[in-house]
């Protein structure tokens, strides 16, 4: 998928498998970074997070469309929640930034 506007500074990448669309957006700013909190780590590597500069409404169209997902970073968690795609209370906070995982049932 191809998004238009970049002000938002998220990536998006998806990866069709034969379990269905897995979907990883991330804020751009978090691209490379590791983030630790105890015996939780988190690493946004570029081999899963780099992806195509997305504004927020094709990262609302990609989650609609996807099996599972996985966001890191502020604004790209905050799309999921604001759109009804993760419940807030299923947010983590790692490190300072957050992390969601939507999973299709």
């Amino acid at each position: 998928m191809s998004a238009g506007n970049t002000t938002d500074g998220l990536l998006l990448a998806e990866r069709d498998t034969d379990e269905g669309r897995v979907v990883a957006v991330c804020d751009a700013d978090v691209l490379g970074e590791t983030f630790e909190d105890g015996q939780v780590s988190l690493t946004v590597t570029e081999e899963f997070y780099d992806g195509d500069p997305a504004d927020a409404a094709a990262v609302v169209e990609s989650l609609g469309d996807c099996t599972t997902a996985n966001l890191v970073g502020e604004r790209a968690v905050e799309i999921a929640v604001e759109e009804g795609f993760v419940a807030e209370e299923n947010v983590m906070d790692i490190d300072g930034t957050r992390h969601a995982q939507l999973i299709w049932m």
